[in-house]
């Protein structure tokens, strides 16, 4: 069963989220899905994880981040402003609102306090952040996570600053996307300290699980490699799934799981009932 809130962030920010699994809310381990970069709860694979871990007996939470650029539609880029306009700080502060609106009993009162985040791509590195500051998080997995948020060169860093935003490109919907200079200076500002994703895995002392495509254009191969590198072997697995890209080759709109899609989905559900039961 899904149920759909919406809660008010602490800057006043709506944010919209699914719960799947929600009968079983008060006894169960909650699994808190974190999309990445353009993506959205409702984006392809969404619903299909959300009743994947349902079905094995996690409640599972989806939300999107409130400037993710999906307004009410839940399926299109409606709200570009916002888009422009967010920050991976931000995205940092709205999943621990999410956090705290479940162990508060905003989608039902729970007495099981046991918390897995599982990412995707730039939601993985939210995911690993907040974990390793969360003691209300106890295992995290990442899917195509990246190793760092400095992607940008120093020519496209000057013309960031002196037009004020840049714009990327949507492959999927053809739209232009404007990321304000705001991005920009979140990075330069915090990126020793509170979005040094490599600092937080040496610093998570939990279980981490980091998955990743061999065929991943958008994040190599290597930046998984980076975090394992990074992390305590004794509490991390890393598993590449051969064949596959930043996606899984699961695309959007959702026309059905692969074999390697369920490999995944079975291996980071054997983590979580691992960690969490």
């Amino acid at each position: 069963m899904k149920n759909d809130f919406v809660i008010t962030s602490r800057l006043n920010n709506p944010i919209r989220v699914s719960v799947f699994g929600i009968e079983k809310i008060k006894t169960a381990p909650c699994i808190i899905f974190v999309h990445g970069f353009k993506g959205f709860k409702d984006w392809g694979f969404g619903p299909y994880i959300g009743k994947y871990f349902d079905d094995n007996g996690f409640c599972s939470v989806m939300f999107n981040f409130s400037h993710n650029g999906v307004g009410d539609s839940l399926t299109e880029f409606e709200e570009l402003d916002k888009f422009a306009q967010n920050t991976f700080s931000l995205e940092l502060s709205e999943l621990q609102d999410v956090i705290d609106a479940y162990l508060q009993g905003s989608f039902g009162l729970t007495e099981n306090k046991k918390i897995g985040l599982l990412g995707h791509s730039r939601g993985a590195a939210i995911a690993i952040l907040t974990a390793a500051k969360s003691k209300f998080v106890s295992a995290v997995a990442s899917w195509s996570g990246v190793s760092t948020f400095d992607r940008y060169s120093g020519k496209q860093k000057k013309m960031w600053r002196q037009k004020g935003f840049i714009e990327v490109l949507n492959t999927r919907t053809k739209q232009k996307m404007r990321l304000n200079v705001s991005l920009l200076d979140d990075l330069e500002a915090n990126k020793s300290d509170s979005l040094n994703i490599e600092k937080a895995v040496r610093e998570l002392k939990k279980p981490l699980l980091i998955a990743h495509g061999d065929q991943d254009l958008a994040v190599k191969i290597q930046e998984a490699e980076k975090l394992y590198e990074c992390s305590d072997k004794s509490m991390t697995e890393i598993i590449k799934i051969y064949g596959v890209g930043h996606t899984f080759n699961i695309s959007h709109p959702f026309s059905g799981s692969n074999e390697k899609f369920e490999e995944l989905l079975n291996k980071t559900k054997t983590f979580f009932l691992k960690t969490l039961t």
